[in-house]
């Protein structure tokens, strides 16, 4: 490693950068399918949805390999091979022929290994190179990357729009090896993860990471707290396979985890990320690549929203977060359905409640999902841990974005996104009983408290900053 200061600024930037990847290829179809079906003359549901949802296929994959890879090869290297399955996936989703849908499904199943690897790996680094005390907002500057991706593809999709439908599309898609290339050139210079190099038996090297990273005094303390749960991880994980995330000591926090993951996504959200125009265009009879504007609206509502979480992510507890915003979404999906079963409501009303619904997702489930998987699983299963979350999550994503357009092919899209709020009310009882409370403690209590105490417990010890 080079003796050489890295900036933390660097390090905390770069570490988050593949949000950026990750958003862009959430988004760009957004844009883009207007065009591809136009282009390709596409009208059927399922195949829209496959189209879409192939890139959450492979992010399935993506995010169980590398967690587990990461574990093995590091946190830095499994983010470098993710750069390069990036470009190459959106280089060839690009120079897709004429109506080959099998091959564009296929392209977008390879791009989205690297999607669900950049979704597992990011949240993962930054937890462990942020401080206790910083923790949600560092790992809350993933989110912000995120959803920045997903504004950057928007504005390209809208900028791009006047070009021939043939080019268009694939230009919005090609574009995404653009940031993927800044993404490797950056990473090259990002140093390990201090727990990664303990484990690894590289003390000098960890407590040089630190040095970077955390105040002077600061340093041999936190080393010797990561090297004392290290020592114990250590034994445990030489055993250690996917059957031991449902072992008593990891159970409760494997299942927290893997649940906050899940719910974020089949509460629906991505159903407008993905299909924004075209709901547009049911709601209101504007033909969708005519509707461009509408996802710029969404990803400047989730920028400004993801910034304002920065602000208050370490002045609330994560569950009161979750609880509020859960509340708040489930209502901005069910009331459209209430209120037009007693009167005939402006077709913009409903895109009027999915901003409210963007709004507090931005500023809670979105950012505090990833807060949250970064924080809850101990060192010996992290990788793993990780992985499994992001899977569900990606599981999630899948299935909204296939059964979306399918589902208001067949019903109202009102009674669509009503269902999905029941769900978002589900979320909120899933935090209330089976998350602990995690603001302002390290790592190695959060391992300690959930394995020897129910969640319940956890959550109602009064939370230190650290």
């Amino acid at each position: 490693m080079s003796e050489k200061k890295i900036p933390s600024g660097f390090i905390y930037f770069f570490g988050a950068f593949g949000g950026i990847l990750f958003g862009y290829d959430i988004g760009v179809m957004t844009g883009a399918l207007p065009f591809l079906q136009s282009d390709w003359n596409l009208n059927d549901a399922a195949v829209v949805g496959w189209i879409t949802s192939s890139l959450m296929l492979g992010a399935i994959a993506g995010g169980a390999l590398a967690g587990q890879l990461s574990d093995k090869l590091g946190r830095r290297k499994m983010v470098l091979l993710s750069a390069v399955l990036f470009m190459i996936g959106s280089v060839l989703a690009g120079l897709s022929p004429h109506d080959a849908v099998g091959y564009l499904i296929g392209t977008r199943v390879l791009l989205g290994l690297a999607v669900g690897a950049a979704s597992a790996l990011v949240p993962a680094y930054m937890s462990e190179m942020a401080p206790a005390a910083l923790r949600g907002r560092l790992s809350g500057i993933n989110q912000v990357m995120i959803v920045s991706g997903m504004l950057i593809s928007y504005v390209m999709d809208f900028l791009l729009k006047g070009l021939p439908e043939h080019i268009a599309w694939r230009l919005m898609l090609s574009l995404a090896a653009v940031p993927a290339l800044i993404l490797f050139l950056g990473v090259l210079r990002l140093p390990e993860s201090p727990r990664f190099l303990v484990k690894l038996g590289k003390i000098d090297e960890a407590r040089q990471v630190l040095s970077w990273i955390r105040k002077p005094e600061e340093v041999d303390d936190e080393l010797t707290s990561i090297q004392e749960m290290a020592e114990v991880e250590s034994e445990a994980s030489k055993n250690t396979t996917w059957g031991s995330l449902l072992e008593g000591r990891y159970r409760k926090l494997v299942i927290a985890g893997i649940g906050v993951a899940a719910f974020q996504q089949f509460q629906g959200a991505n159903a407008i990320f993905y299909y924004i125009p075209l709901i547009v265009e049911k709601a209101t009879g504007q033909a969708a690549s005519d509707a461009l504007m509408w996802p710029i609206i969404q990803g400047i509502i989730l920028v400004a929203g993801s910034l304002l979480f920065l602000v208050i992510a370490e002045k609330f507890n994560r569950r009161t977060l979750l609880m509020v915003g859960g509340t708040v979404m489930g209502l901005s999906f069910i009331f459209p359905a209430l209120i037009n079963s007693f009167m005939d409501a402006h077709p913009m009303m409903i895109v009027v409640f999915l901003c409210i619904y963007v709004a507090f997702y931005a500023i809670t489930w979105a950012p505090l999902t990833w807060v949250l998987v970064g924080e809850l699983f101990p060192l010996a299963i992290r990788g793993r841990g990780s992985g499994l979350a992001s899977s569900f999550n990606w599981i999630g994503s899948f299935a909204v974005g296939l059964l979306f357009p399918i589902m208001t092919a067949s019903m109202p899209q009102e009674a669509v996104f009503a269902i999905f709020g029941v769900i978002c009310l589900l979320g909120v009882a899933f935090i209330r009983f089976a998350v602990p409370e995690t603001r302002g403690r390290s790592l190695e209590e959060i391992e300690v408290l959930g394995a020897g105490e129910s969640p319940a417990e956890v959550s109602g010890k009064p939370v230190t900053n650290h």
